[in-house]
């Protein structure tokens, strides 16, 4: 290799345009002085070079080249993307991971250039304008840009005007120091003659080390939640898992002709006899359509179910009090410990998590612009949907995602009192005073469906707050987290003793539907002392504990009284319309039908009523596996058959006449 400096008048010339850009950089972000020369000294330096590489050796210095540019973009994609405190969280495994993703995308560049300097260039100027458009997308909405955000690519753009692009120092240095990257590298000059063996080899090298990625990634899942794909699994393999995830396989035996005969099956109203059989398909008292207000609380669980502990008070005695016009007993959610979304989106779809892939979240990978669910349902009988939730309106994208489902209106934290806390979250008791206060303005014979999402209890539980008191603790044992969750439960178990004493002494039928969307996660050391074993080692029903979740629905009619059910978060909404008298449509109906085969399930396993135990679903057989297999079929419809969707099945919002 032989270097030397040389000048041309042109350098000049291009010394002032970067001057010109670096200037209207410096200005709009106002990095340190000193940066501004030292960048156009070093560019200058940089066009002045004149390096000669020898033929001979043109494999070695194209993958010194190549080697070398991977790692510096897959870092330098990285410090663009995190401050030095996460970026210290990411794995030395995983990080190499995302220097074979960045490896790859270069290989395959260079068998279109045949030219290691420019490939280079290339693949370094694109990487980072993908990791580019995730800095913005994270500043708009406070989520990460994966591969599913594509498809909707045109509303973004369509609003982008709405927002101020704003770049901070960190993402000027990085500008800067890819204009010098790019300089330096279109200064190797490194080509081969015979084009297509090198073609052939570096496309064989990129396969290899897309296969080596997957076979490392195989459990490995797409993170979507604020900054957790940089810092867990790094940018560009997050954003290289999210295309995996956003292919979904076509069930074994799925047709048009499989989901035509279930249409055959349930557009008659043949399985009508279900919602007869349950007794309260007319309300009970032949009350029908009542106001239906749903409450997903958050982290409400009863820890009961995965053992016994001892507390000096029951942290929910109105809870466990409550017997009339009630069925109550326990859910299954999908998730543990954080992912809200899902049990929210199986509540409304009916839809499941166990036919997708494991650690997706719909409302950020999979959901649709028209997704049929109990909203749209209720909408086409004449119902106002709204949607109440005290925090922030990006959060798991459900700004986007609440248009979508038809709701008519939307209350996100601004519109709450936020001086109405407990620790540092809106209280239950402010999420029902919103709630009533809805109520009370409702327009004369204005139906109305509320579905609430409360935010009080959110982990983590280890702080101390000057506005929150401990008052349920376990004697004997020193578990803080534990014993603030007990007595955040019992706060919340005031405020909704408070929102059912309001509805008793309404005249108008309401129902009232209540559920936890998952068990809060704990300090593990707390879970040998409540289970005898901790969190591994478990069998497949002590597992399903941790996902088990209480439910009650609660009419102020009389209604049947029911306890000590099992059943999932994705039957609830069909229970919900059952309980309310509402004609359940085709899809509801197929998971009334498949409930009594089917009692409840989750994305790790199911519950066989034939068998009276939890089994997983590689293990179905009979009857079980019938039902299993349509359902999977009927959502794979809903979900990816664009072109076959079932109208029968999915309608959306009836338009207006």
């Amino acid at each position: 290799m032989k270097v030397s400096l040389y000048f041309e008048k042109a350098n000049l010339v291009r010394l002032a345009i970067a001057a010109v850009l670096a200037g209207a950089l410096f200005f709009r972000i106002g990095f340190p002085f000193w940066v501004l020369p030292g960048f156009l000294g070093l560019y200058f330096l940089i066009k002045s070079l004149k390096i000669g590489l020898s033929n001979r050796f043109s494999w070695l210095w194209t993958g010194l080249l190549l080697v070398s540019g991977s790692i510096f973009t897959a870092y330098h994609i990285q410090y663009l993307l995190l401050d030095a405190e996460l970026r210290a969280r990411i794995s030395s495994s995983k990080m190499t991971l995302n220097v074979l993703c960045c490896f790859a995308v270069f290989l395959v560049v260079q068998a279109f250039t045949n030219s290691a300097g420019l490939t280079c260039g290339i693949a370094h100027v694109g990487l980072m304008l993908l990791a580019g458009v995730n800095y913005f997308v994270y500043l708009f909405r406070g989520n990460e840009f994966i591969f599913s955000d594509i498809k909707s690519a045109q509303t973004g753009l369509s609003v982008a005007g709405n927002y101020e692009f704003v770049l901070d120092a960190r993402a000027g240095y990085v500008i800067l120091i890819s204009a010098l990257y790019v300089a330096l590298m279109r200064k190797f000059c490194v080509s081969f003659g015979r084009r297509i063996p090198m073609a052939m080899l570096v496309i064989s090298l990129a396969v290899f080390c897309g296969l080596y990625v997957g076979k490392e990634t195989k459990y490995v899942v797409t993170e979507t939640w604020e900054q957790k794909g940089s810092y867990r699994n790094g940018y560009v393999l997050n954003f290289l898992l999210s295309i995996r995830d956003s292919f979904v396989a076509e069930p074994e035996g799925y047709s048009a002709e499989a989901i035509a005969e279930l249409e055959q099956q349930y557009g008659n109203g043949e399985s009508q006899d279900v919602q007869e059989a349950s007794g309260v398909h007319s309300g009970g008292a032949g009350k029908s359509e009542p106001t239906i207000i749903v409450v997903m609380s958050e982290s409400y669980a009863d820890l009961g179910v995965v053992g016994d502990f001892q507390a000096n008070t029951d942290p929910t005695p109105f809870y466990d009090s409550l017997r009339e016009n009630t069925i109550k007993g326990y859910a299954i959610s999908s998730v543990f410990g954080a992912k809200t979304p899902n049990s929210e989106w199986e509540f409304l779809t009916g839809n499941s998590m166990a036919f997708l892939p494991s650690g997706s979240v719909v409302y950020q990978q999979y959901i649709s612009d028209r997704p049929t669910s109990i909203v749209s349902d209720l909408k086409n009988t004449g119902y106002t949907c709204v949607a109440m939730h005290p925090y922030y309106k990006t959060g798991w994208s459900r700004n986007s995602v609440y248009p979508d489902m038809g709701f008519d209106e939307m209350h996100f934290m601004e519109d709450f009192d936020q001086t109405k806390l407990l620790r540092e979250y809106i209280t239950d008791r402010e999420l029902y005073e919103k709630i009533i206060g809805r109520y009370e303005r409702r327009a004369n014979n204005e139906k109305l469906f509320i579905m609430s999402i409360s935010m009080q209890n959110h982990g983590g539980y280890t702080e101390k707050y000057a506005n929150f008191q401990e008052t349920v603790r376990m004697p004997g044992t020193y578990f803080p987290d534990v014993n603030q969750y007990l007595s955040l439960l019992r706060e919340s178990d005031d405020a909704l003793e408070y929102l059912i004493s309001y509805f008793e002494d309404v005249e108008e039928p309401v129902e009232i539907v209540f559920f936890g969307d998952h068990q809060p996660s704990l300090s593990s050391s707390f879970y040998p002392h409540l289970n005898g074993k901790g969190l591994s080692g478990l069998t497949l029903a002590e597992l399903q504990a941790l996902y088990t979740v209480p439910f009650f629905i609660w009419t102020n009619y009389e209604s049947e009284a029911q306890e000590g059910e099992l059943t999932s978060l994705n039957y609830l909404s069909t229970l919900a319309l059952e309980r309310a008298g509402i004609s359940l449509p085709p899809y509801n109906r197929f998971l009334a039908d498949m409930r009594e085969v089917v009692p409840a399930m989750n994305a790790r396993a199911y519950f066989s009523k034939a068998e009276g135990r939890y089994r997983h679903f590689e293990d179905a057989s009979g009857e079980d596996a019938v039902w299993l297999e349509k359902y999977k079929m009927l959502q794979y419809n809903n979900m990816f058959d664009g072109k076959g969707k079932s109208s029968l099945f999915f309608p959306y919002i009836k338009e207006l006449s």
